[in-house]
């Protein structure tokens, strides 16, 4: 055995089982010996649920109880799947099937289509937009490429929530989805769509899925014989199924329930694909005897990190913040997280530029840092910026902004309108350069104001009005600039941006950060009408963009930078304010209330007795939290306050100098120290609390029964604001 074989680069196969099992942690171990019914891990971010889920699995075939082949881990991107059979064939369990939802149903597809149906398969298109527009042309409707996008995404959507053509518009508005065009429009679009497909022989991704379900419901020898392969499953990002994912999970199950689950409801950031939480929330409820595993302990970020992260969901509401995780940090202390107010935008991108810029000059590599931002529109403004300050970098999940084809197509036309803009009458009333640039891109469809909703249109406008932004940046910069100018400056700035940056810092979207992690992250832009981005209006909308922003926090493992600008541009009127979410948690800021969690602590949930596989289980004791950031509090002297001794406090001076006053007098009649009263944190507590009655404070720690009944009347009365009767006590 050669030395290389010990690197990190080829690992050495556990020699047994149980070696299998050395290095976890007692949760994640538990994930790996509960092998048998029904068992739902939640997994916080961080907190190694794919070396939980990978173990368990290794564990299970390394010890003889489960067969290589008859094992099916589903997740839900190639990534994911390869790193799972990567790390599987590391712990000497190779064989096992680990592929995506479409991949192994599409095996299964292929393998079956000549029993079930007869003939060949048809042929699977990988991109469906061209059928979409053959579909729009047979409907003589006529769509651009960015409401193509919009209109395929409204048709993956229904088929995944297993919506037929003429039921779309009564289940888009039960779903609150706001249709980029009339929704009969849209639905007629979807049923020619679906012809053109039954014409030419072919099928989509969706319908792979959409088939399958169709054979094994309707052809139960197929069903046995797919039962009969593959008898144990796993299943990664459950928060993230959709309705006919799950209705496939289902028909694989049959009436067995070895299944493991894997998900966390706090990073549920896909609803407008179809993704909801209802699966993973429901588990226990569909499954009684589940065992449930709750996975905390983080050991990605640092303690600053997590406080900050597990702050943003103790102020969120609805469903999936009832099942929130309060993570608890395994890493040493770091710093805290930076955040910083910028007077425009320009002047935000140039700051963190300049800040990434001294980290790497530090040591930080590039490839370890990332800038993440709500929409992909923001990225130009940074991708300049990093230019500029000469830091290399690579953008994810989207098209380099001088890439995009409403860009390129825009530069074309002011190209044209530069050289030839004496014979175009859109200029005729065009007085200056803005306003010329604008005349120009209204042809290319940017508006005044914004298009409704999300979707390729939102993005396409976006891009447009960031042209029209620069346009107006370079006449305040350069008075008298001409189009053409303009047009010499938008190619030096196209050209400035094709260097090589595969090492480079990393420009990501949110959504598109998902999964990943970084030593440094800045998140930017984190002000209203971004973060929630203006268009989430309802309470749901607004709780995914908090979560959006919890992912984003938890991305970083040891320095996280927070921003935002007061107005987009230079001398603009600062307008804006910081977003809503970091109430309380910035320095300086006001809380809003947070309130405590339903599955916040870690540890181990048996199933109700009576049931399979299941053992009384043990009610964790609620953990006590700071009232203004919903941390889990355990110094002492905080849990008495309710709150972290850097929360702001709300605490009424007067009231405490009077209480002090009177524990002086309480003191010296009864001859003992004054902290044999109250102690100075059960006074703040008092001040801050001010209650109305005994129930009130007897509820403030450090008020017990004895001392309610000896001085809860004086309490009360100082509070209420009148003078405590004299006591002529001694005892």
């Amino acid at each position: 055995m050669t030395a290389a074989t010990h690197s990190t680069l080829f690992p050495q196969v556990p020699d047994s089982a149980d070696a299998v099992l050395e290095g976890l942690d007692p949760e994640q171990r538990e994930v790996a010996t509960a092998l048998h019914g029904p068992v739902c891990v939640l997994a916080g971010a961080g907190t190694g649920k794919t070396r939980a889920i990978t173990h368990r699995i290794a564990y299970g075939v390394r010890a003889g109880i489960l067969q290589p082949s008859s094992v099916l881990a589903v997740t839900f991107t190639n990534r994911a799947a390869g790193e799972m059979r990567g790390r599987l064939r590391q712990l000497g369990a190779a064989g096992v099937q680990a592929r995506t939802f479409h991949s192994a149903a599409l095996r299964q597809l292929q393998y079956f289509w000549p029993k079930a149906i007869g003939g060949s398969m048809p042929r699977l298109v990988d991109r469906k937009i061209q059928l979409v527009a053959d579909a729009a042309a047979a409907c003589r409707v006529r769509l651009d490429r960015g409401e193509l996008r919009d209109v395929t995404a409204e048709i993956e959507w229904s088929k995944v929530t297993q919506t037929v053509p003429a039921d779309y518009a009564p289940a888009a508005a039960k779903a609150g989805r706001e249709a980029p065009r009339d929704p009969a429009e849209i639905a007629q679009l979807y049923a020619a769509y679906e012809d053109i497909k039954r014409e030419r022989s072919v099928i989509d991704f969706e319908d792979v899925l959409l088939l399958t379900v169709a054979v094994l419901q309707d052809r139960h020898d197929i069903a046995e014989q797919v039962r009969a392969q593959y008898q144990h499953f796993v299943v990664d990002e459950y928060q993230d199924v959709s309705p006919l994912q799950q209705r496939l999970l289902e028909l694989w199950l049959g009436e067995r329930d070895d299944l493991c689950v894997v998900g966390d409801a706090s990073q549920t950031i896909y609803s407008f694909t179809g993704a909801t939480p209802d699966h993973l929330l429901d588990f226990r409820t569909r499954h009684p005897g589940a065992t449930v595993v709750k996975l905390v302990r983080d050991y990605r970020s640092t303690p600053q990190v997590v406080h900050l992260a597990n702050g943003l969901l103790a102020q969120a509401k609805g469903r999936a913040a009832d099942h929130r995780l309060e993570l608890v940090s395994q890493r040493p202390a770091g710093p805290e997280p930076v955040y910083t107010e910028y007077t425009d935008e320009p002047a935000e991108a140039e700051g963190a530029a300049r800040r990434i810029r001294e980290l790497m000059d530090a040591g930080v590599p590039a490839s370890e840092i990332a800038v993440l931002f709500r929409t992909n529109a923001q990225s130009e403004t940074y991708e300049q910026a990093l230019a500029d300050a000469g830091v290399p970098y690579q953008l994810r999940g989207a098209e380099r902004f001088f890439d995009r084809p409403e860009v390129r197509k825009a530069g074309v036309a002011l190209r044209g309108a530069a050289r030839f803009g004496g014979n175009d009458s859109l200029l005729d009333d065009a007085v200056d350069l803005p306003s010329q640039v604008r005349a120009v891109l209204s042809g290319e469809g940017w508006t005044p104001q914004p298009p409704a909703g999300s979707g390729a249109v939102r993005e396409r406008w976006e891009s447009l009005a960031a042209l029209v932004n620069l346009a107006q940046d370079f006449a305040a910069a350069k008075p008298g600039a001409t189009l053409a100018d303009l047009v010499a400056e938008l190619d030096e700035r196209a050209n400035a941006q094709h260097a090589p940056t595969v090492q480079g810092v990393t420009l990501a979207s949110l959504h598109s950060a998902k999964g990943l992690e970084w030593d440094v992250v800045f998140l930017v832009g984190v002000a209203e009408g971004m973060m929630p981005i203006t268009y989430a209006r309802t309470d749901e909308q607004i709780e995914e963009e908090r979560r959006l922003l919890y992912v984003g926090v938890t991305r970083a493992r040891e320095r996280l930078h927070l921003s935002w600008a007061l107005s987009r541009s230079p001398g603009g009127r600062p307008s804006r304010r910081p977003s809503r979410f970091l109430d309380g948690l910035r320095p300086g800021s006001t809380a809003t209330t947070g309130r405590a969690s339903a599955g916040g602590v870690g540890g181990i949930e048996r199933g109700i007795p009576g049931t399979r596989g299941s053992a009384p289980r043990r009610v964790p004791r609620t953990p006590a939290r700071c009232r203004v950031c919903g941390r889990t509090l355990t110094d002492a002297g905080e849990m008495k306050l309710m709150r972290c001794d850097d929360c702001p406090s709300d605490m009424n001076e007067a009231l405490y100098e009077r209480l002090r006053e009177w524990r002086a007098d309480q003191a010296h009649r009864s001859g003992q120290p004054a902290f044999c009263v109250f102690t100075d944190r059960t006074l703040m507590a008092i001040a801050e609390t001010a209650p109305d009655d005994e129930h009130q404070l007897a509820r403030i720690p450090g008020v017990g029964m004895r001392k309610l009944t000896r001085y809860g009347a004086d309490v009360l009365a100082i509070c209420a604001g009148q003078y405590p009767a004299a006591d002529t006590d001694q005892d």
